[in-house]
């Protein structure tokens, strides 16, 4: 391999000849070997975002000049059409500021940049990483700032439209079921009857609070770092920087993004990361009641509870010929464990602050986004490859009910409830049902005892 050398404030390094990156990305990849994973492409798009609306405005206040400007400009929206996605190596276990993404972009933009004016990639003229890319930001509030772009991003362009397409296929359901009447189910034990369409609209109501929980934390998600520079005093940054690249953000993302209130919170604290995962995790939570709810009721297909069927998608057992499992929910039970998982992690980054700055950014980021990834590609498959295949075996709906002693509960305000009990213990006994029982005992007529029952 060839290589070419660059200079940072600690010496020279010796760089791949094709590489954009410079002297700090390889300090950083050789210092953090820890896991492979890197930035998701959301994020490192949402940096590349802020250095592009950052040249512009560094242009208007005179920070930098026109082909300067320009060719930063250019580079950073070559990055966010997924040209440079190789370039960006280092590991998400580093610098807990996240310092070494952030001078990993600085210098692909710059090396790139350099090539655009000069046709040579590399080094720092005609524009350097810190004084031209990186100008009037730092780590400290570029790195928070791309982690609440990114997040929202991916929240309203993928996670909320997934959760939507759930809670139609699950709404659909429920009308379709609205006049199956089969057994209700109360700790495990048989409850009153209600319809298989009463089941399915809770789910879909689960999902529908979970998107209107997400859509809560958007505003807290949308106060961006941007101009508090190191420690949130805005040193080195002009005053009409941050509200002015902010913007062209808005403008560009189609949100709504503003300059944080107070940069020593923004910077400090990543409370509204903790925030919004924690909302993530309550998703999760909710995706899990409807898998496993969906698990039980299409067991079987002879020997369980088989109130309904999923589709059958994959032999499901390498010993037992025929056997087919509920594969996709138990995808979604995975996802689920994940996404709490990471929810804990996240956790424990938010205590991450001290002092000025927060130093468990990188662990965060990858967290949050991960789980807004996950529940959004699990929720998408739910809907498409289960939900909306299910049909319901009424037959084995009506013969539940029929052999449930918890029928018994609507003779009550007729016989009352001792004598309800009796019945039920007499039809448990002789292993008859409550029908049954009922009409030998001649409690009611046949026509009130039928309509009740």
């Amino acid at each position: 391999m060839e290589f070419r050398i660059e200079k940072d404030s600690m010496g020279e390094v010796k760089v791949p000849s094709g590489a954009y990156y410079g002297a700090q990305t390889c300090r950083a990849v050789e210092n953090f070997p820890i896991s492979g994973i890197r930035f998701p492409t959301v994020f490192i798009n949402a940096l590349a975002l802020v250095k592009r609306c950052a040249a512009v405005v560094n242009l208007k206040l005179d920070k930098i000049s026109p082909e300067i400007s320009r060719a930063i400009v250019t580079a950073s929206d070559e990055v966010m059409s997924g040209k440079y996605d190789d370039q960006f190596l280092v590991d998400i276990f580093q610098t807990g500021s996240g310092t070494s993404t952030n001078m990993n972009m600085n210098e692909v933009l710059s090396s790139r940049a350099n090539e655009i004016l000069t046709g040579r990639k590399g080094g720092k003229s005609p524009v350097h990483p810190n004084d031209h890319v990186n100008a009037g930001q730092s780590s400290n509030d570029v790195i928070p700032t791309a982690i609440h772009i990114s997040a929202l991003i991916a929240m309203e362009e993928k996670l909320i439209p997934a959760l939507g397409k759930l809670e139609q296929e699950l709404t659909k359901k429920s009308h379709q079921f609205r006049n199956i009447k089969k057994i209700g189910r109360t700790h495990l034990q048989d409850a009153v009857p209600m319809t298989l369409g009463d089941e399915f609209s809770g789910y879909a109501r689960q999902i529908h609070l979970g998107v209107k929980r997400l859509k809560g934390v958007e505003s807290n998600l949308s106060e961006l770092a941007l101009g508090g520079t190191a420690v949130g005093s805005g040193l080195n940054a002009h005053p009409e920087f941050a509200v002015s690249v902010i913007e062209l953000i808005s403008q560009h993302t189609n949100l709504y993004f503003r300059e944080a209130e107070n940069h020593f919170e923004a910077q400090a604290a990543q409370d509204a990361a903790v925030e919004a995962s924690s909302m993530l995790k309550c998703v999760a939570v909710s995706l899990v009641k409807i898998a496993n709810d969906i698990r039980w009721l299409s067991s079987g297909p002879r020997c369980g509870l088989g109130e309904i069927s999923i589709p059958s998608l994959q032999p499901g057992s390498s010993i037992m010929p025929g056997k087919v499992n509920p594969v996709i929910p138990e995808v979604v039970l995975q996802v689920a464990a994940q996404v709490i998982a990471n929810d804990t992690a996240v956790t424990l980054g938010g205590q991450g602050g001290n002092f000025e700055l927060n130093v468990m950014l990188p662990l965060i980021a990858h967290n949050l986004l991960q789980s807004i990834d996950l529940l959004a590609s699990a929720s998408e498959v739910f809907a498409e490859k289960c939900i909306s295949g299910i049909t319901a075996n009424e037959e084995k709906c009506r013969s539940f009910i029929e052999q449930s002693l918890a029928l018994v509960t609507g003779l009550i305000p007729h016989i009352g409830y001792d004598r309800a009990a009796e019945i039920a213990y007499k039809a448990w006994n002789s292993g008859q049902t409550i029908r049954e029982v009922a009409e030998q005992e001649k409690i009611l007529s046949l026509d009130i005892l039928n309509e009740l029952l």
